[in-house]
């Protein structure tokens, strides 16, 4: 679905299912240079066991309009417009990596709206190395190579991953290609990198939460090792830890321990 935030359109995959205002509503952020079909699995079960789900693209990606957020603070502003825009009080956010610190600074900044938090995929600072952020700007396809094997903890992951025939690493990097063609008036790539790179205010954001806490971290992360989310999980009032085997793409990784980490935290009472 389309939605009008902050003037501009904002797409939302809604798992196939009808908005409800009945129901509760999880919000599904994504990371640099990926959109919403990342959460493909988990957004699917959650949207027909009883939830709202709110898969979005971030301004300036994929199906949505608008300029490209520029920092965490300017991204997690959307996120607050959407849930005004559909008619929301309150949600659960779940965000992964770039999404996971847009996910933090949204409910810290608007502690009340949020239920439940899961940060996936997560770290802080979130450092990107000299080497990328340059080939971002400069050389966006060796970025995207780059990126895509430190995301995975494999090459050739066995056919149970998501089905025979699945090549996980190209269906990664195509879709990354794709999302950086879908805005050709600004270098996504190099601004979401940026953005994970400048951010400073997770132990301010993290003091503020007061709803509980997920994190969910891949095991063979090489993007976000898991001890670069110790200072946060060491800080969060309510904070629960699920290591999934995987890598840092750890929802097509690990697909269903992740949506198990997530529904189980998530669960309707």
């Amino acid at each position: 679905m389309i939605y009008t935030v902050q003037g501009a359109p904002l797409f939302a995959y809604t798992g196939g299912k009808s908005f409800d205002p009945q129901k509760p509503t999880a919000v599904f952020i994504h990371g640099v240079l990926n959109d919403h079909s990342v959460w493909i699995l988990q957004t699917r079960y959650f949207a027909n066991h009883g939830w709202n789900v709110l898969a979005i693209d971030l301004p300036g990606h994929g199906k949505s309009g608008g300029k490209a957020p520029g920092s965490v603070q300017e991204a997690a502003q959307a996120i607050i417009g959407l849930l005004d825009a559909v008619g929301v009080s309150k949600a659960v956010l779940i965000g992964h990596s770039f999404g996971s610190l847009i996910a933090l600074q949204a409910t810290a900044d608007n502690p009340t709206r949020v239920n439940q938090l899961a940060m996936v995929g997560t770290a802080y600072p979130m450092r990107v190395s000299a080497i990328l952020l340059e080939s971002s700007l400069n050389d966006p396809q060796k970025a995207i190579q780059m990126v895509n094997v430190f995301s995975h903890s494999t090459l050739a992951p066995p056919p149970s991953a998501l089905g025979p025939g699945t090549w996980l690493l190209g269906g990664s990097k195509a879709l990354m290609r794709r999302v950086l063609a879908s805005n050709p008036d600004e270098n996504i790539f190099h601004i979401g990198f940026k953005a994970c790179d400048q951010y400073d205010q997770g132990e301010i954001a993290i003091s503020k939460v007061i709803c509980p806490i997920l994190f969910v971290l891949g095991s063979k992360d090489q993007m976000t090792h898991p001890k670069a989310a110790q200072g946060l999980i060491k800080l969060a009032r309510a904070g629960k830890v699920v290591y999934v085997n995987g890598g840092h793409q750890l929802m097509v990784e690990a697909p269903d321990e992740t949506l198990n980490a997530l529904y189980s935290f998530c669960k309707i009472s």
